[in-house]
């Protein structure tokens, strides 16, 4: 294919369904060949079939993503198979537990910031050293507008979601003068597996009642313009802006046109007020 990400290598992980299957057709669409990792061989089936049948090019990887020697054994089998990796969009994330924390499994919890923080550290790990080495790369990092507000009873969410951001923001410092840039992302709300666990789960209808009026009010978004988002990202549009948060919301034409001014009044970056 033709299209402005040609020849290259993109990764997307949690690529089974949801935002990751928008984001790896929309990859492929733009001519990326893309390998999409998941633990369920049958969802990624689906994904590659969806690519395929849109006329792009896209491979499936059986992983765990918060493992670090099944991320080891992906990435190395994907550069056989693949060639080096331009793109990785660290899209896979969970939102349990629901609750109190005073009344959270604390595995349940602790799983939480292994699934949302550690496999994004581990797979942005594993492909940084060749992004340095080869000058070039992007990496994103689907975050959550719960990372940058309080959102009670669901502080395992929140807490990996902040991190991720801050993640993001510091690791882009370490490689920008590399030539690779890297984003934390707001989609939206998408109705994606996660989402209909937190309105249908007893918990969910318990605790975060208010989450059902983003839906009912129709104020969520088709995961198709979260996809646009990255699809910028990942052709270098914003490279000037690596290490911020950006949200699909955004206007970003219009942050771009005052690239330098954003930069220096510190836009899309986490700080405390009054500091």
């Amino acid at each position: 294919m033709t299209g402005s990400l040609a020849n290259q290598v993109a990764v997307v992980t949690g690529g089974g369904r949801g935002l990751g299957r928008a984001f790896a057709v929309a990859l492929a669409h733009e001519g990326a060949r893309v390998a999409v990792v998941a633990r369920s061989q049958e969802q990624l089936e689906e994904t590659v079939a969806q690519v395929e049948r849109a006329g792009g090019t896209a491979y499936s990887f059986a992983a765990d993503v918060s493992d670090a020697e099944s991320t080891a054994s992906t990435l190395d089998t994907i550069r056989r198979q693949l060639g080096d990796i331009d793109l990785l969009i660290n899209n896979a994330g969970i939102g349990s537990p629901i609750g109190p924390l005073a009344q959270a499994d604390t595995d349940e919890w602790w799983r939480c910031q292994e699934v949302n923080l550690r496999g994004p550290m581990l797979w942005t790990r594993g492909v940084l050293g060749a992004m340095i080495e080869r000058r070039r790369g992007r990496i994103v990092n689907v975050a959550s507008g719960a990372g940058a507000v309080g959102v009670p009873y669901m502080s395992a969410y929140a807490a990996s979601k902040t991190a991720l951001i801050r993640f993001t923001e510091v690791v882009a410092q370490e490689v920008s003068q590399h030539g690779v840039s890297l984003f934390a992302i707001e989609p939206g709300t998408v109705r994606t597996a996660m989402a209909t666990f937190a309105l249908e789960s007893p918990s969910g209808r318990r605790w975060v009642p208010w989450y059902r009026n983003i839906f009912d009010e129709k104020q969520d978004v088709l995961p198709e313009f979260s996809a646009e988002l990255v699809v910028r990202l990942a052709r270098g549009d914003a490279d000037c802006l690596t290490g911020r948060f950006i949200s699909r919301g955004d206007d970003l034409d219009a942050i771009l046109r005052q690239s330098t001014k954003a930069v220096e009044n510190e836009w899309g970056v986490l700080r405390v007020r009054g500091r």
